[in-house]
């Protein structure tokens, strides 16, 4: 397995540079990048064109670093859930550049958030409208050999693996499946390691991140090996089912050192599956 970094690891506003030297260094084989609103961002944004997107690849390339998966941090503004079909265009279009731009760059996957159930929007409502945007989104994936992980996250939504599993395979592609994080099952009761053995193949990507359960809320993520994950339940459960891709760090900064926080993570990965730290 490949050992992967995501760019909210680092503070906002890093320099792309930066934070390829610095992931460079501290080991990682990958770098997870984000695509964001604004043309101001660090790295890709939504209205970006093909050539400016080139060179952010070519950057990330002359570093020795590979981009295996793309992630982005809007589908909070425009879910795929939203009772607004305008909201819900926009979101699929998000993804479809997602899908774009992974396709011009060489980047594997894709995540994806479907929806958010809510005060107002059911759980019944989330499912419906976020698969027919996905439907209509599946054959841009094929055509473009993208695969779109769905991510589990706290949005309310696909709370155990055998809804997962129902969800992906009523999307009846190969180019869909789940980008598994490890530690967003803990505080909803799950057991990362079953949910793996139970999404098997169609575990596209896999983030990690550690959970302390006893704390009971958002404050409870910790650094990887710090909670309450059985990290080596996971490696033997991802062993097992033939996972053999980026395992990717999706951890916040340190408040007082903004990069010690990567630098530990490698650490922390290397260990997780089931080598030295260096």
């Amino acid at each position: 397995m490949l050992k992967g970094v995501n760019q909210w690891c680092f503070p906002e506003g890093t320099p792309l540079d930066s934070v390829l030297a610095v992931s460079k260094e501290a080991g990682y084989d990958a770098i997870e990048l984000n695509l964001h609103e604004s043309a101001h961002a660090v790295g890709l944004h939504k209205d970006m064109t093909a050539a400016q997107a080139e060179a952010v690849g070519e950057q990330v390339r002359s570093r020795g670093l590979q981009l295996r998966s793309l992630s982005c941090g809007l589908f909070g503004s425009m879910p795929l859930s939203s009772p607004d079909e305008s909201v819900r265009e926009n979101g699929r279009k998000l993804i479809e550049k997602q899908i774009e731009l992974a396709a011009l760059l060489g980047i594997r996957s894709v995540l994806v958030i479907p929806g958010f159930v809510n005060n107002d929007v059911s759980y019944e409502q989330c499912y419906t409208r976020s698969l027919e945007e996905l439907k209509r989104i599946v054959p841009l994936a094929e055509r473009r050999q993208v695969l779109v992980g769905i991510e589990n996250v706290g949005n309310r939504f696909l709370l155990s693996p055998l809804e997962m599993i129902r969800y992906i395979d009523a999307l009846d592609s190969p180019q869909v499946g789940s980008y598994f994080d490890v530690g967003n099952v803990l505080p909803f009761g799950g057991i990362p390691q079953m949910w793996i053995r139970l999404l098997r193949h169609r575990i596209f990507n896999v983030h990690v991140k550690d959970f302390r359960l006893r704390v009971g809320n958002a404050n409870g993520l910790v650094p990887l090996l710090a909670g309450d994950v059985d990290w080596k339940m996971v490696r033997e459960a991802l062993v097992e089912v033939g996972y053999d891709d980026t395992v990717t760090a999706e951890i916040s900064p340190y408040a007082q050192d903004p990069y010690q926080a990567v630098y530990d993570s490698a650490r922390h990965i290397a260990v997780i599956l089931g080598g030295a730290a260096r």
